[in-house]
């Protein structure tokens, strides 16, 4: 056989593979284990015949151990003022954002080595979640990775598979650092709260190693089947909800919570950086077309509905491409467009306020939810119709949800003597409970107080005040207790134009780490019982509104 393969000169072709690659290893600063391993690989290479399988094989994993960054790092940029001035030429707010990543700096130019922390960005879309990962790669001079795992079930798209399976690949982690050829790179592992999981696998579960400070020195990939050092690596993560993400793997991260923008947040992004971004990417960057405040103002509170800015950024580029087709026809553009202009360019006004046309009615109470999404105005509408006392719950509630009406019910049976409510009207009448926009999935017991004021309202008669909106969770002792999720809640109310809001006392410290542009101009009410909460909300029927509550009023 030796004396064929001789004949047909094989020897000599593999013998200069085999000389190659021992050459290249030599030349690889490859960890001692590293080294050994490739070493035994080549050897088995350099006995087999370059037409097998396993010949193939064996030359792709050995392209894939030699070649992967084992002690190459990108030199960091410690500089924290020049660090600084790019976070904020890039990024409008965000200063928790911002912070948490400079103190990481600081502590590494002052202990010279450090372990790269592992941080989870949270908060609706459009917020400016994924583009500050890049700005921290370019702030650090480091390389910038994404890899997307919404959608995610199979656990190898993380650790990769076993070198025993045909067409075997190494996971997307070690594919992706390989690619950018360092181990030190910016990590951006986004929507991690999308991770799906099945019988392939639940890549959560694959992720603990990798975001696990203490472990992840020493990943080993099925393919690579090597212990990999991700230590240096700056992992961020990115999600809109904490709820959906294992308990386990929300331990290992350091949440950073990025909330909605207000008003005034997104017509100095407008300013800043999307009007100059669409006037380029328009081809109008030479000519004199500007939106006055009140034009931004017009499309942010009629043309969009959203947290972030990214729907804003698509109106003010849809502005921009017809006045490009209009300079593009040769018609002179130097415009200057006011907020009466922009129903020439968007059409009629998209978005209603919701308590524009409302008034008190009985039986409706304004209550506030948050969504991954941020916060929403939720009503509660509730009806008595003939019936035998039972419970009628409509517009998509999730368990917790019904649970709190049916809490609300007993509460305000129980209680019926300090209401005045006859107590025939709970075995003589069906209630129906009903949350408008019925195609969407509502829960959790924040909803509770808004349930209890809607139905005693309809008990007692008495109208509820449309301009005061609520939220608290409930007990059947009538407490009210502490809910998440405030700041968005607060914020839509903001964006409903509602000045005042009724919340349980116990979230009383949680306002003490909100920025004073949220509060500005809010009556915060807070109350611990329900009875306080009633008294407040309810208009009597002499029509004398009842104002006496621990209220703050922050100006």
């Amino acid at each position: 056989m030796d004396a064929i393969r001789r004949e047909l000169g094989e020897t000599d072709e593999v013998s200069k593979e085999i000389m190659k690659w021992r050459e290249l290893v030599e030349q690889k600063n490859l960890p001692d284990y590293v080294k050994e391993t490739a070493l035994e690989e080549i050897d088995r290479l350099s006995t087999m015949q370059p037409a097998s399988s396993e010949y193939s094989v064996i030359r792709n994993y050995l392209d894939w151990i030699v070649n992967l960054p084992w002690n190459k790092y990108s030199k960091d940029s410690l500089d924290l003022h020049k660090i600084e001035r790019i976070l904020e030429k890039d990024h409008y707010g965000l200063k928790e954002a911002k912070e948490r990543i400079l103190e990481f700096i600081a502590v590494k130019k002052l202990k010279g080595n450090l372990k790269g922390p592992i941080l989870c960005f949270v908060g609706p879309p459009g917020t400016g979640k994924t583009s500050i990962g890049k700005s921290v790669a370019r702030a650090l001079g480091r390389k910038f990775i994404r890899m997307s795992l919404g959608g995610i079930h199979d656990e190898a798209e993380i650790r990769g598979h076993r070198r025993t399976y045909i067409g075997a690949m190494p996971g997307k982690i070690i594919m992706e650092i390989k690619r950018q050829g360092t181990a030190n790179p910016v990590f951006m592992l986004d929507e991690i709260d999308k991770v799906g999981r099945d019988f392939r696998g639940d890549p959560a579960a694959a992720l603990l190693e990798v975001l696990d400070p203490e472990q992840n020195n020493s990943f080993v990939d099925n393919y690579i089947n090597l212990p990999y050092d991700l230590s240096e690596v700056l992992f961020i993560t990115t999600a809109n909800s904490l709820d959906t993400i294992p308990p386990a793997l929300r331990d290992r991260m350091e949440i950073i919570e990025f909330t909605s923008y207000l008003e005034n947040d997104k017509i100095e992004i407008a300013k800043r950086f999307l009007i100059p971004r669409e006037k380029e990417d328009n081809g109008l960057g030479k000519e004199k077309v500007n939106l006055t405040k009140s034009a931004l103002q017009e499309i942010i509170r009629y043309y969009v509905r959203e947290a972030g800015v990214r729907n804003l950024q698509r109106r003010i580029g849809s502005i921009f491409r017809k006045i490009a087709k209009e300079v593009a026809m040769g018609k002179p553009q130097n415009l200057t467009i006011k907020a009466e202009d922009i129903v020439n360019y968007l059409g009629p006004r998209k978005v209603t306020l919701e308590l524009a046309n409302r008034q008190p009615e009985v039986g409706v109470a304004t209550g506030l939810a948050w969504t991954g999404y941020g916060g929403e105005i939720l009503f509660c509408e509730t009806l008595r119709m003939p019936g035998k006392g039972n419970i009628i719950l409509t517009g998509l509630l999730g368990d917790v949800m019904k649970e709190s009406a049916r809490i609300a019910v007993s509460y305000l049976k129980a209680n019926h003597g300090t209401y005045l409510i006859p107590p025939k009207m709970f075995e003589t009448g069906d209630i129906h409970i009903h949350f408008p926009s019925g195609a969407v999935p509502k829960d959790g017991p924040s909803a509770g107080l808004t349930l209890t004021v809607a139905l005693a309202s309809l008990y007692t008669g008495k109208k509820v005040r449309h301009d005061i909106a609520m939220t608290g969770e409930i007990t059947l002792q009538g407490k009210v207790l502490a809910i998440g999720g405030l700041k968005e809640k607060l914020l839509a109310a903001r964006r409903a134009g509602i000045k005042r809001v009724v919340i349980p006392e116990e979230n009383r410290e949680t306002l003490s780490d909100f920025p004073a542009d949220i509060l500005e101009g809010m009556e915060i009410t807070y109350v611990t019982e329900i009875q306080e909460a009633i008294k407040i909300l309810l208009i009597p029927n002499n029509g004398i509104v009842h104002t006496k509550s621990k209220k703050e009023r922050i100006a």
